[in-house]
């Protein structure tokens, strides 16, 4: 073999050397390196939606026996109703039913009959009330005579006024016990602007036919029973509404009260 054969077949093993060095120091590099770090695993934490609140209990008749608001007017010349009546913006008696809303309220029903419209409750402590569908009424004197055929103690029935909402009125309540009141009840929440107080009209003991009136005017609001004052009142909670009418059972006997012969008119300046 001549000598550049020699150095040809020389070089070709030397490279298939260093290629089996290199291949075998890749493999064991590969197979025993460092492994790679892994990516750390991203945590979730679920978002927890708050827990509702329960709905508040509406309380429509407080338990105070102090006034919450604006207390009575001490002291003021007692206004005639006759003197501040104008004309008959509505005369109601209680002969179109559709007038008024008379769905059943719980364990109360209303019922429009013989020109009047009565509220019955069967249940002991329950209330049940109607609301007048037109007008809405800011500046008004309001009359309406009330007959409790069924009512003892602390039973109560009368007047709502200046009605925006079932959460927002005047409630001008009076007992069977011969007491009268005024209730302000905002977005639900009531208080008494006049605490109970024995009537000027009629004699406590079992409930007589009277006749309720109310006149509104701006802040000030006169009260009224079979036409003698009972108190003053100023508030500037609540502008306009509807009228309506109610009855509660405070004791463990049925109440049933009747409404008639409904006269709204104009307050004279």
């Amino acid at each position: 073999m001549d000598p550049f054969a020699r150095r040809k077949r020389k070089f070709l093993h030397l490279s298939h050397l260093v290629f089996f060095i290199v291949g075998t120091l890749l493999f064991f590099t590969t197979a025993c390196g460092t492994p790679a770090t892994p990516l750390p695993l991203l945590e979730f934490t679920p978002t927890l939606l708050p827990t509702p609140s329960p709905t508040a209990t509406i309380d429509w008749f407080p338990a105070t026996s102090t006034p919450t608001s604006i207390p009575t007017i001490a002291g003021t010349p007692t206004p005639e109703p006759e003197e501040k009546q104008g004309d008959v913006i509505l005369s109601d008696n209680f002969s179109e039913p559709e007038h008024w809303l008379l769905e059943s309220t719980g364990p109360g029903q209303v019922s429009v009959g013989m020109n009047e419209l009565t509220i019955a409750i069967s249940d002991p402590g329950a209330y049940a009330y109607t609301i007048r569908r037109l007008p809405l009424l800011d500046n008004f004197y309001v009359e309406i005579s009330t007959s409790a055929t069924l009512c003892t103690g602390e039973d109560q029935y009368g007047l709502l006024l200046r009605m925006s909402s079932t959460n927002d009125f005047y409630r001008y309540a009076l007992s069977c016990d011969g007491r009268v009141r005024l209730d302000k009840v905002i977005s639900g929440t009531a208080t008494s602007p006049q605490p109970w107080i024995q009537n000027t009209s009629l004699p406590p003991g079992a409930p007589l036919p009277a006749r309720l009136g109310v006149r509104l005017q701006g802040d000030e609001m006169n009260f009224y029973i079979n036409d003698l004052h009972q108190f003053t009142i100023i508030d500037p909670a609540l502008k306009i509404g509807n009228i309506g009418l109610f009855a509660r059972s405070r004791g463990e006997n049925a109440v049933t009260v009747n409404f008639s012969e409904l006269i709204v008119r104009e307050v004279m300046q």
